[in-house]
């Protein structure tokens, strides 16, 4: 199976400044996703998407790929990752180069392992998934079996549809949400469905307590799980 390794970058962060190349812990944010997506070996080829010289610099400074400038439209705040999934692609095939699944993995999420990427590969390969990607368990106090919305009235009304609540924790179904580590995908369903998802979608779970960095609060947070967990530069 052909794998693109997409490394979405764009230079126009407002939460973190200049988040892509900002030095956490001595090191440029982006190099922690490059160097897990390398150390994998689970890429027939490793692009950056930025629309940023200075990013794209660093980028083939960790060993990467920058075959394009990705177009102003799709770095705005408001322009889809799958969008920009479907340029890389197309700029791609352009040269030649068909792949058969996309892993789009977000700088953001720096702290993702090796082992991750080989674990949604490995069962994207072994499984009939259209999709895999990584979750993270939801606690308990926030099961959707636990949340209620204001419906039309202005009550109350579990979020579930369900009548009664659940009363005991240990009753409460497993529920899981997307960490944003890990999105793997057929190329047939991106381009057919537009979707990183299709019909069958897998995942694979992640310990709670990662950290996708969008603020300084989450920045700092990146911080501290580096000084706690001994991470390596």
């Amino acid at each position: 199976m052909k794998i693109l390794g997409l490394i979405p970058a764009r230079g126009g962060s407002k939460g973190v400044p200049k988040k892509n190349i900002k030095l956490l812990n001595d090191k440029p944010l982006i190099a922690y996703t490059i160097q897990s997506a390398l150390e994998s070996n689970q890429f027939t080829d490793l692009v950056v998407s930025t629309d940023d010289h200075d990013i794209a610099q660093v980028a083939e400074k960790y060993g990467v790929k920058v075959p394009f400038i990705r177009p102003a439209e799709l770095s705005t705040d408001n322009a889809k990752s799958i969008d920009v999934v479907l340029h890389a692609l197309a700029y791609l095939e352009n040269t030649g180069i068909i792949y058969d699944a996309v892993c789009l993995l977000q700088p953001t999420n720096p702290f993702r392992t090796v082992q991750l990427i080989k674990s949604c590969i490995n069962l994207l390969k072994d499984k009939d998934f259209d999709a895999v990607v990584s979750v993270e368990r939801v606690p308990a106090e926030y099961n959707p079996h636990w949340q209620f919305h204001q419906d039309s009235s202005g009550c109350l009304k579990i979020i579930t549809g369900e009548k009664e609540i659940i009363s005991r924790r240990q009753d409460l179904p497993t529920t899981y949400k997307r960490d944003g580590s890990i999105y793997l995908t057929k190329v047939q369903i991106i381009k057919e469905f537009n979707s990183f998802y299709g019909d069958k979608l897998g995942f694979v779970e992640i310990p709670e307590g990662q950290i996708n960095i969008d603020t300084m609060e989450d920045w700092i947070r990146a911080e501290e799980f580096i000084k706690n967990n001994h991470v390596r530069n």
